[in-house]
């Protein structure tokens, strides 16, 4: 296998985001809101470069070859989300039982599914400022936040808060899910 002597990944930076460098810490920010994360190893580095940033490593080996691409997407990832955000929509399905969604602090109470007397809930793990979950005609939710992880895992907690235990998935189709991930 070729061996390579350096690899660089260029993230542009999108009109009006400003970024800061501070040691291992890479902050984006715009309109009053920002998103912070540190990225740290001995080998790789990210720094300033004339178009945005660049993600770094000076004869990679394989495992560094791939964290940078991974350092990569999650820097993208952070300019996207700061400049527009990301919005995940979700659908809640019943056949017989009309099922009941309520946000209440941090958590979301799903109540009447497939009957059930106890109603169930979903963790909300983030404040409304870092990711916001709205309910629309009864059975759409949308998630939408500026980080991507935090976003996708809000969803993934309402949609597994659902789940039908002992039941034929095919046949009892009722619970929530993720119809869309907008702003991909």
């Amino acid at each position: 296998m070729p061996k390579l002597d350096m690899i660089s990944h260029q993230i542009n930076v999108p009109e009006g985001v400003t970024v800061t460098l501070s040691g291992n810490d890479v902050t984006f920010a715009k309109d009053g809101k920002s998103l912070s994360r540190e990225f740290r190893h001995p080998r790789l580095e990210v720094r300033n470069s004339t178009d945005g940033l660049q993600v770094f490593c000076n004869l990679p080996r394989r495992k560094e070859k791939a964290l940078a691409g991974t350092w990569a997407a999650h820097l993208n990832n952070m300019a996207r989300g700061i400049d527009s955000g990301f919005e995940y929509k979700l659908k809640a399905v019943y056949s017989h039982f009309p099922m009941t969604l309520k946000v209440q602090g941090n958590e979301m109470k799903i109540t009447n599914l497939f009957g059930e007397k106890v109603p169930r809930i979903a963790a909300l793990p983030w404040s409304p400022a870092e990711v916001e979950v709205k309910v629309q005609n009864k059975t759409e939710v949308t998630v939408s936040g500026a980080d991507r992880e935090k976003v996708g895992q809000t969803a993934a907690n309402i949609e597994r808060a659902c789940h039908i235990k002992k039941r034929d998935r095919r046949v009892f189709q009722d619970g929530i899910y993720i119809v869309s991930k907008g702003n991909e």
